[in-house]
């Protein structure tokens, strides 16, 4: 992050605008309505500045802006089109240690004005590092079109009730999920729709009936192939709402970064030969942690129940009697091969796809090959890098033509996505000769030959 975003009390407390214009006002005003005491510099004043100085709502300095005008100020805001000034208050406030926002000239602010969305005690602030205010105002209209105008009544009602929720709960997971269920249920629709009084008196129902958890539950949830944006609603909620979350190496940062924020991270991952935690430990970890009443979020690339390995975690979960819920994800082979420009079926190429692993629980790649080595078919190999010779001679042993086209996708789906593009014959040179890291899908098809008119993703590629 270029700027820590954070909220500042400025309650009965001095700012200082220089400045008398259109922009200045708008500055002016976002201050006032944080109630902060205003004190505007200028030599002369646009008529919405002067209305505000008349009704006593600022004080209004009719001047040019000197050294002695910085007086311990809590925040300074420079609002003028003179460079030299503008850069003069930044280096001032500066040497003062005092907070400073020069209007469009990030390189001189200490702070940036965001754009906001405002549902008191509910704000948002959407920022763009001053590189993009523009966009970052798009962003908040989106938000502004999504987000009831009773946010900020429904934060209300929670604060009337946050000491009584405290009292009840010593825990802070307990309370979590006290209040989790009543944002999420009948109490937030009672408020949106008005009937606030209502909402009160059955917030302190569920708070005079509520017990505190004995079990939690886990959530297998497919993380998708590493763009997050291709999560599913139903994913990111869940990956909201965990008080743990046990990841994989191959979810991708992007996804971890809508994870939240508090949440326990216990990285699970495992490579080739080198386990960072045995399967079975994790297993038992997830029994454990949910027994304790956490909500676990037990996070995979991909999908789950694809060579993810989730069929043999929810056993241990079924046989301990603890709930869970699956959430598909997209799996590398659509994901990968989508964003690579190659469909796995066509009319023409392909009428069918098969997925395989090329890494068995023994270390073996004993693969049903006459079954495989057909024409027509799209073959996706997952994990299969280190025995990409062994697959390309079986496979040509077994039938396959040595032209064969095969893709392989490097991180598909992200922006350090690269395809590399060779034929059956020559795939166990390209993986020995080239830098090639994992995780790399790769598909054998004739569809291959469709990505140089269908790769639509700016991604780097080459061809071999």
């Amino acid at each position: 992050m270029n700027y820590l975003p954070i909220f500042i009390d400025i309650k009965q407390k001095p700012c200082l605008v220089i400045g008398g214009g259109d922009i200045a006002y708008r500055k002016i005003n976002l201050l006032l309505k944080a109630h902060g005491q205003v004190t505007c510099i200028a030599k002369k004043s646009c008529k919405n500045v002067a209305k505000l100085a008349s009704d006593n709502k600022i004080t209004y300095l009719e001047k040019s802006f000197e050294l002695a005008d910085i007086k311990r100020q809590v925040l300074i805001v420079s609002a003028t089109d003179n460079t030299s000034l503008n850069k003069q208050v930044s280096e001032l406030a500066n040497q003062n240690n005092i907070p400073v926002n020069v209007v469009d000239s990030p390189d001189l602010c200490t702070f940036i004005m965001p754009s906001i969305v405002d549902r008191s005690p509910i704000v948002i602030a959407i920022s763009s590092a001053g590189k993009a205010p523009v966009l970052a105002r798009l962003i908040r209209a989106k938000l502004e079109s999504t987000l009831p105008h009773a946010y900020g009544k429904l934060a209300e009602l929670a604060g009337d009730f946050r000491d009584k929720v405290k009292a009840k709960f010593n825990n802070i997971e307990d309370r979590r999920y006290f209040w989790e269920k009543a944002f999420s249920g009948i109490i937030a629709e009672k408020v949106f729709s008005g009937k606030v009084s209502e909402a009160k008196v059955d917030l302190q129902a569920q708070l005079d009936s509520a017990t505190k958890a004995q079990v939690g539950e886990v959530y297998l949830v497919g993380g998708g192939p590493g763009d997050p944006d291709l999560l599913t609603f139903r994913a990111l909620r869940l990956m909201q709402q965990a008080d743990v979350v046990l990841y994989d190496r191959l979810v991708s940062e992007g996804v971890m970064e809508l994870v939240r924020r508090d949440a326990q991270l216990i990285y699970v991952g495992k490579e080739r030969d080198n386990h960072a935690v045995p399967q079975g430990d994790i297993n038992q970890l997830l029994v454990d942690l949910a027994k304790q009443g956490r909500r676990v979020c037990r996070l995979k690339g991909g999908d789950p129940f694809i060579f993810g390995r989730g069929g043999e975690e929810i056993e241990t979960l079924a046989e301990n009697g603890i709930p869970f819920q699956v959430v598909p994800g997209i799996t590398a082979a659509s994901g990968c091969s989508t964003y690579s420009g190659i469909p796995l079926t066509h009319r023409d190429y392909s009428q069918s796809c098969r997925f395989v692993t090329g890494h068995l629980k023994d270390g073996s790649m004993n693969l049903p090959w006459h079954e495989l080595a057909v024409e027509q078919q799209t073959i996706v190999f997952y994990m299969a890098l280190n025995g990409a010779r062994h697959l390309s001679e079986q496979l040509i042993t077994h039938g396959m033509r040595p032209d064969m086209p095969v893709a392989l996708v490097e991180k598909g789906t992200t922006p350090e996505q690269k395809v590399y593009i060779t034929t059956l014959k020559e795939l166990p040179d390209l993986v020995e000769n080239e830098t090639i890291h994992a995780p790399t899908l790769i598909i054998i098809g004739e569809v291959v030959t469709l990505r140089e008119k269908l790769n639509w993703f700016d991604a780097k590629s080459r061809t071999i």
